[in-house]
């Protein structure tokens, strides 16, 4: 790994994510006032994992869903903004929330509302499927589709470069076997 990267990935504290094409494949099922989207449980793990290294996950969507709802606090997941196109605000209230500042945080996105946010932080990810000027906006592509495990791929990306994976996975194991 590139020694500038993985120095700046030493530094996230924070991981911010956009929700549709992201944590699900962007696909909706709307029918009779019922919304379905489809979660994996791999960023349901990604989640754990990360709160065993003591950082936090957030989340921005540019549209609302109770559904997302729903999985967020599945997830235990704090701060879960959702209708908004702009995501500026919200991540400044998640940056001055955590005490971070935005060099601390990776934010993955796949859309053009997730530009303005990509731009400000200093770990920028997408996905395969993005938007091409998203891509551009990146510093780093998943090999993973949304709703395949993009959130946990990015988690363990992040913890491997700041040489902490392993002990956060023997942390993990610790905790399981204690209850």
């Amino acid at each position: 790994m590139d020694p500038s990267l993985k120095a700046k990935l030493n530094q996230i504290k924070l991981i911010v994510s956009d929700v549709d094409g992201i944590l699900t494949d962007g696909t909706m099922f709307i029918g009779d006032g019922v919304e379905l989207k489809q979660f994996t449980v791999e960023d349901g793990a990604g989640v754990a994992f990360s709160r065993v290294a003591g950082i936090p996950v957030a989340l921005i969507s540019g549209r609302y869903s109770k559904a997302t709802e729903i999985r967020a606090k599945e997830m235990k997941i704090e701060h879960c903004y959702q209708g908004s196109l702009d995501k500026l605000t919200p991540f400044a209230e998640i940056c001055e929330f955590y005490k971070v500042a935005p060099n601390e945080v990776a934010y993955i996105g796949d859309g053009l509302i997730d530009i303005p946010v990509m731009e400000k932080v200093e770990i920028s990810v997408t996905v395969p499927h993005a938007h091409p000027l998203v891509k551009k906006a990146a510093i780093h592509e998943t090999k993973t589709s949304g709703g395949q495990g993009v959130l946990r791929e990015v988690v363990e990306w992040i913890l491997h470069a700041q040489d902490r994976h392993t002990q956060v996975l023997e942390d993990m194991r610790k905790n399981i076997y204690k209850a």
